[in-house]
């Protein structure tokens, strides 16, 4: 079955668009709460936390939104065809220090291929396979 993609580009766009509408809705929230004539009206009945992000996909893409720790709003898009991650920073405030920053970007196919990189797991992946393979475990990849 033939499935119709759009361009890897408009899907990137349309994502960072999407965090950039998302973020620009976050600043006229808070502008609103520091308005003391202003009355808010909550919309939800969760809690907004540092913590606060949404995650969604399509056959490709996987964009993260967080908050940081100074505030600002944070995308993560990875795609997973090409293995790519990229990360942009929206921040707000005043019309002078507002605006969306790209953080840095990287190829994650070296990342993929390693068993263990700063893990403090009880076991590394070498013992496991080493003990799977003694009790006979099929199904086990090649390394």
């Amino acid at each position: 079955m033939s499935r119709s993609r759009q361009p890897k580009g408009l899907t990137g766009w349309i994502l960072v668009a999407g965090f950039a509408l998302t973020s620009l809705g976050l600043v006229a929230e808070t502008r609103a709460q520091q308005d003391p004539n202003t009355t808010v009206v909550p919309t939800t009945s969760l809690p907004l936390s540092p913590g606060y992000g949404t995650a969604d996909s399509n056959g490709s893409m996987i964009a993260v939104t967080g908050v940081d720790v100074t505030g600002g709003s944070l995308l993560y898009l990875i795609d997973t065809e090409a293995h790519q991650l990229t990360v942009y920073q929206a921040t707000g405030g005043t019309r002078s220090t507002m605006n969306v920053r790209w953080v840095g970007a990287r190829n994650l196919d070296l990342d993929l291929q390693v068993d263990g990189w700063n893990d403090e797991s009880e076991y590394t992946y070498k013992q496991l396979a080493a003990a799977f393979e003694d009790q006979g475990a099929a199904g086990l990849p090649d390394k």
